[in-house]
């Protein structure tokens, strides 16, 4: 075929006219020095505080200080894989974790990367690891209980979904315990849990995530690890990583349980960052933003508006004391933040009260609001009782000629005692925890002795499950949240007493 210029002519202004030049231009900067999870990088003139960044060897780093001639970078991985002189490129993005149903059951480190070996997650969305917390207008009154099953916190220190209750006391106390006992008996309950481990020995998140299988938990909780062998900027992240996981929950109109275990061990290793980053040190070397490092943790939970779906995150951070010293730095930090702590204290751990919970130092600042009628009916003189018998424990040592009415109180405040020891990973429903409390407070255990009252209370719950008005009793709590009538419960008490006494 002959070749037509024109034709030639006009494909040519076509392909002219639907020409664009695209330039794609990366910013990057060179690393002028390295070492202990920092890099300081020459050259990112235009990045973000909090940006990604990408180093050699797909090691991501995160920006936190943007200083005139450098920009401080804390490193995401392997820091002996960079080295001076490496170049680093821009993402333009903030850190991002995986969120979604997609990772409940595993075990992740903060990035959201499974460290379980049960192979890759198939998330479908992530969130930005840094997200400003519910304002006042999206909030509600926090109202529902979230039962711990654990006596002596749901009927003294009763936690509200929504609510961030504070866990503190020395090592070895029982702080753990009290949390990983908390998520067990979320089963059936409706309610996601997260665990954040911080600062751990890998062994023990081992141990804590064995229980937890153990005990069919693992099915609605999501475990986030930075091990104590894990680079500083990991346990950074690990805590803010944990609440935005639970904030994709939260906004789905889902109640979630979140815990850190332990904030202690996190504002160390922010400590450990802002020192080689060159930050100036305050009080105990902490930078002068160690607040607000764990109150903008804290202040995304929330209980939701219903408009906004009524979701909630309900926070329990753990502290570490040292000698019981819960006015240091740290801990009145967080005391501040939260709505109230349980504060374990090691004299009563090693005494045999467990969990050790001091009734005089313990407080939920949402109180009754947080407990069903039921129990708020049969708990109000507990604490009462408990601080009665303390003081006169202490005095009655010196005089041994006491009237009656101060050895009926000495009386009742060690069954008070006994009734709120607990054993480990037994929780207990609150419709039998109202129970054995209506029998305390109503004069049933004064003429039971005390080393006899684990017995009563363990046989009054079984009792409970077998006899047709028991049934009745615990259907009844269950269903209206409130006590029926006295007369149906001190017939079922005193019907129960004659079987354990004969």
């Amino acid at each position: 075929m002959p070749i037509n210029p024109v034709q030639i002519s006009a494909l040519i202004k076509e392909q002219i006219k639907q020409y664009e030049t695209k330039l794609d231009t990366k910013e990057v900067g060179t690393v002028i020095r390295v070492g202990d999870g920092i890099a300081l990088v020459h050259g990112l003139d235009n990045a973000m505080s909090g940006e990604l960044v990408e180093f050699p060897h797909e090691v991501y780093g995160m920006v936190q200080n943007l200083e005139k001639t450098h920009v401080g970078v804390i490193l995401l991985g392997h820091t002996n894989l960079i080295k001076e002189g490496d170049t680093v490129k821009r993402t333009g993005r903030i850190l991002e974790v995986p969120v979604g149903e997609e990772l409940i059951g595993r075990v992740v480190n903060p990035l959201g990367q499974p460290i379980d070996g049960l192979g890759p997650i198939n998330y479908n969305k992530t969130r930005v690891i840094e997200q400003k917390a519910p304002g006042v207008m999206a909030r509600k009154p926090v109202h529902q209980p979230l039962q711990t099953g654990i006596k002596s916190i749901d009927a003294l220190v009763p936690i509200g979904r929504g609510q961030r209750e504070l866990i503190i006391g020395d090592r070895q106390t029982g702080k753990t315990t009290i949390a990983v006992d908390t998520i067990i008996h979320q089963k059936d309950q409706n309610c996601i849990c997260i665990y954040v481990a911080i600062g751990q020995k890998e062994s023990t998140v081992v141990s804590v995530v064995e229980t937890l299988r153990r005990f069919g938990a693992m099915e609605y909780t999501i475990v986030v690890s930075a091990a104590a062998s894990d680079p500083a900027p990991l346990l950074y992240l690990a805590p803010y990583a944990g609440v935005t996981m639970a904030e994709e929950f939260m906004w789905q109109g889902k109640d979630v349980l979140i815990v850190y275990d332990d904030l202690t061990k996190h504002a160390i290793a922010y400590r450990e960052l802002s020192l080689l980053l060159r930050r100036p040190p305050g009080r105990e070397a902490y930078p002068g933003d160690v607040f607000y490092l764990h109150s903008r943790l804290l202040e995304r939970s929330a209980k939701l508006r219903d408009e906004l779906g009524g979701g909630s995150i309900t926070a329990l951070p753990i502290i570490e004391t040292q000698a019981g010293d819960i006015t240091a730095y740290i801990p009145t930090n967080v005391i501040s933040i939260t709505d109230g702590q349980i504060f374990l204290q090691t004299d009563l751990f090693y005494s045999g009260i467990r969990p050790a919970i001091n009734a005089g130092l313990s407080v939920s600042r949402v109180g009754g609001a947080a407990q069903i009628k039921a129990i708020k009916s049969v708990s109000g003189t507990l604490r009462l009782d408990l601080a009665t018998y303390n003081e006169l424990e202490a005095f009655a040592q010196f005089g041994s000629d006491l009237d009656a009415s101060t050895k009926a109180k000495l009386a009742r405040g060690e069954r008070t005692i006994e009734v709120l020891k607990q054993g480990l990973h037994e929780t207990i429903p609150v419709e039998k925890q109202t129970c054995i409390f209506y029998a305390l407070v109503n004069g049933f255990l004064d003429d039971v002795n005390v080393q006899d009252v684990r017995k009563f209370e363990k046989e009054l719950y079984n009792y409970l499950d077998r006899d047709e008005l028991g049934q009745e009793i615990i259907k009844h709590i269950k269903e209206t949240k409130t006590l029926p009538e006295k007369e149906k419960m001190n017939k079922m008490l005193v019907e129960f007493k004659n079987q354990f006494i004969n």
